[in-house]
């Protein structure tokens, strides 16, 4: 028997940004919002999304941030910096540069193991690649920016490459299954870059009542035996080299209780050897999420601006 579908309905996949103009809401300032867009499904699991904001511009299409959340692979949301960077502070900075902000959620650890949450993010990184056109954005000029677990995986992000090793099973082919996922530039705070280090790593307690996994062992998975050879799979120095990686921006506080400041210093380390454009920029006192520093807009400005910087020299 054969079915016949109504005219004009589409059912391809990945579904377009919007299915007509008035699904984009914009702001008085001109700025374009496409809000819940869905970038990757899996049976089983909830769909994956993000959101997009689009400063108004005259130049025609626009750099574009993909922002990671942090929650130690267990926890988090799109919409949710860290409680100490303000959400107005984070999106406003990014807008006024004249960047596109592209905030994406991804599987846990406890829905899926590593590396199901990089392979949400190079999803995300090629719909957005994918939808360009549609939403405003210039496909070569797309930098990543993460905090704690998403510092981690913008790190990967940008130095996994589908023809280097493990790229075929680190890529994956969630969402657009085609197509590049390489960024520009990342911006990375205090993410973890070496894993088998802190397996036995004493972690702060949790508040009374919250039993919280150990966030590491809850993202390789797998029998405590094989987990010295998942973590090297995961970390991104593993793949510092030997090809030149895009420009890179650390910071890291320097009294950071949950992933050690060195964590930073060996991945700025391991950038350096293969001729990388690193800063290392520690945040003097500071604990993770930058908890004791005095204020935290002065490390949002120096982030844009590095992005804005290395985005439009990429043109």
């Amino acid at each position: 028997m054969t079915q016949t579908l109504p005219p004009g309905l589409d059912l391809s996949w990945p579904p377009p940004p919007f299915r007509a103009p008035g699904d984009a809401r914009t702001d008085p300032a001109g700025t374009r919002f496409f809000d819940g867009l869905t970038y990757a499904t899996t049976p089983g699991y909830r769909p994956r999304l993000l959101d997009v904001h689009v400063p108004a511009s005259a130049e025609g299409p626009v750099p574009a941030v993909v922002w990671i959340h942090g929650g130690g692979w267990l926890d988090g949301d799109r919409r949710y910096p860290p409680p100490t960077v303000p959400v107005e502070l984070l999106h406003d900075s990014v807008l006024r540069a004249g960047l596109a902000l592209v905030s994406v959620d991804y599987r846990h650890s406890l829905e899926a193991p590593f590396p199901a949450q990089l392979h949400d993010v190079k999803a995300a990184i090629r719909y957005v690649r994918h939808f360009a056109g549609a939403l405003g954005i210039d496909p070569d000029r797309i930098g990543v920016w993460g905090e704690s677990a998403g510092g981690h995986l913008a790190a990967l992000a940008g130095l996994v490459r589908p023809d280097g090793d493990q790229g075929v099973t680190l890529e994956g082919t969630e969402g657009v299954p085609e197509g590049d996922s390489g960024v520009v530039a990342v911006v990375d705070w205090y993410g973890v870059s070496e894993i088998a280090p802190l397996l036995a790593h004493p972690l702060p307690p949790a508040p009374p009542g919250t039993p919280f996994p150990n966030p590491f062992e809850a993202l390789l998975g797998g029998a405590p035996e094989e987990r010295e050879g998942l973590a090297r799979t995961a970390s991104p120095v593993s793949y510092a080299g030997p090809a030149v990686p895009p420009p890179f921006l650390l910071v890291h506080g320097t009294a950071d209780g949950l992933v050690p400041y060195s964590q930073s210093e060996i991945l700025a380390s391991a950038l350096e050897g293969v001729g990388g454009d690193v800063t290392l920029r520690p945040v003097d006192g500071a604990d993770h999420i930058f908890l004791g520093a005095p204020d935290v807009t002065p490390i949002v400005a120096e982030s844009v601006a590095f992005l804005a910087g290395r985005l439009r020299r990429s043109r």
